[in-house]
């Protein structure tokens, strides 16, 4: 064994590096984190975490809205009680939450032996970084290994720019102090229909702008559509097939304008059309590292890019805009490059969850895949409706679907549409990543009442399928 310490520079400290960053310390690396705005990125400071956390305040505060159909009341004198959200005071406490989570991520990194330095890094080649510090020093480190984790940054319009005030992206809405009167949310993927949720949840009235023939458009149909029924019964306005032109503002509010002519007003608007890669004038074109159109960083399944030495996880890869994938793709790419054993990205086996009441999860091939003819599976789809744990939590909405391979029986894939449907998926995703075979499923004992009872049951209709 080589007596070379190996040196590895990362560039980005999101789940990308800083997950990254514990596997090169564990495999004897000398190791420099650096990190813009503080070790988490922006998935810790102002995407996941925060969203997760207000979805979780709204979730709770929804849970007194169904209390009735329980048997559950508020008692007391007063003829108006009922729970209300202060936003400032949920927006202090997410912020504080997210601060916590950094210094905690920061404290671990730097408890393994990694250095960590707050300022921004360029390639100026293969082997060589550029470190800026915010102090306004700079030193040019040695690199035998460098790990691009930079991420990404909200997309604007030409025509809608934020001003942080009521045009917003959705890294500014935790500077609120009050609660939107009415908020239009622009954008109905991932982002977009989270947070319209969240905020019709915490009692705000919502209109959600969606270019597209349903929410969620990149989901599993099924599944979009229940969200999609579930938002209108609630109360919020979906306008399909609604493409916004631009926004502005008009006094004491927005105006969304739409293609075809129609206005939306509101108090606020909330900007949720994509991302777009932090890769610009970093060095990365100067250094041979190949790039898409959209600027995401072209990497194979153990994290390279195009030039040797220099690797690439996250966001900024656009394999998967995942924080789980990011972490992946940089504990891969450092085992890879530090010589420990190592398993090539299979995405097939990645757990995803969008966090809407109820959330959907899913692992392994979908409904698309086999309608389009890319796997041959058979399908169960069934209703939360007819589980005796649904019925006793009073959850009306959401299903189970699996699928199966035929021929082996093995579990493909699987879509769970649930209250916590995102602790649900790891029993699937466990099958699909050992290839479990339905009757292996089938034949797990599972808890009487439980919401796993409907994936044990799932897989002995796919069973009796195969008979």
């Amino acid at each position: 064994m080589s007596a070379h310490k190996k040196s590895v520079v990362i560039v980005g400290g999101g789940p990308g590096g800083y997950e990254s960053a514990l596997v090169a310390a564990q495999l004897g690396a000398q190791v420099t984190v650096i990190e813009r705005d503080g070790l988490g990125g922006a998935a810790v400071l102002t995407d996941c975490v925060p969203s997760k956390t207000l979805i979780a305040t709204s979730d709770f505060l929804s849970r007194f809205a169904s209390a009735g159909r329980l048997g559950v009341g508020f008692e007391g004198t007063e003829d108006n009680q009922h729970a209300e959200a202060h936003l400032g005071q949920i927006n202090a406490r997410i912020l504080d939450l997210a601060k916590a989570q950094s210094h905690d991520i920061r404290a671990q990194v730097e408890s393994v032996g990694c250095r960590v330095r707050i300022g921004s890094g360029r390639v100026l080649r293969p082997g060589r970084v550029q470190l800026d510090q915010d102090d306004g020093t700079s030193e040019e480190l040695a690199a035998d290994v460098i790990l691009v984790s930079t991420g990404t940054t909200p997309r604007v319009l030409p025509t809608a720019q934020p001003d942080g005030e009521r045009i917003l992206t959705w890294q500014q809405i935790y500077d609120l102090k009050e609660l939107p009167e009415k908020l239009i949310v622009v954008g109905s993927g991932v982002t977009g229909a989270e947070l319209a949720h969240a905020y019709l949840g915490l009692g705000c009235e919502v209109t959600l702008v969606s270019s597209r023939d349903r929410v969620l458009p990149g989901e599993d149909a099924d599944a979009a559509t229940v969200i999609e029924n579930v938002f209108r019964r609630r109360g919020m306005q979906v306008l399909n097939r609604s493409r916004a032109a631009s926004a502005v503002r008009a006094g004491e509010g927005v105006v969304v304008n739409l293609e075809d002519g129609r206005t939306v007003e509101g108090s606020h608007v909330l900007l949720a059309v994509g991302s777009t890669p932090l890769t610009k004038d970093i060095g990365l074109a100067e250094a041979g590292v190949e790039m898409t159109a959209s600027g995401h960083i072209v990497v194979d399944r153990v994290s390279r890019t195009s030039t040797q030495g220099i690797y690439a996880a996250g966001d900024c890869t656009g394999v998967l805009p995942l924080a789980s994938v990011a972490a992946m793709q940089g504990r891969i790419a450092m085992a890879h490059a530090l010589g420990d054993a190592v398993a090539p990205l299979n995405l097939r086996g990645v757990c995803a969850n969008i966090f809407t009441d109820p959330e959907i999860a899913t692992v392994g091939y979908s409904q698309l895949d086999v309608e389009q003819g890319r796997v041959d599976a058979q399908v169960v789809t069934l209703p939360l409706s007819t589980n005796p744990r649904a019925k006793m939590r009073n959850i009306r909405d959401g299903f189970v679907k699996l699928f199966m391979r035929p021929g082996s029986n093995t579990v493909v894939g699987g879509v769970v549409v649930a209250p916590q449907a995102s602790e649900l998926i790891y029993s699937i995703g466990l099958a699909v990543q050992n290839r479990l075979t339905v009757d292996q499923v089938a034949s797990t004992s599972s808890i009487y009442p439980s919401m796993t009872g409907s994936i044990a049951e799932a897989a002995r209709r796919l069973h009796s399928l195969d008979i």
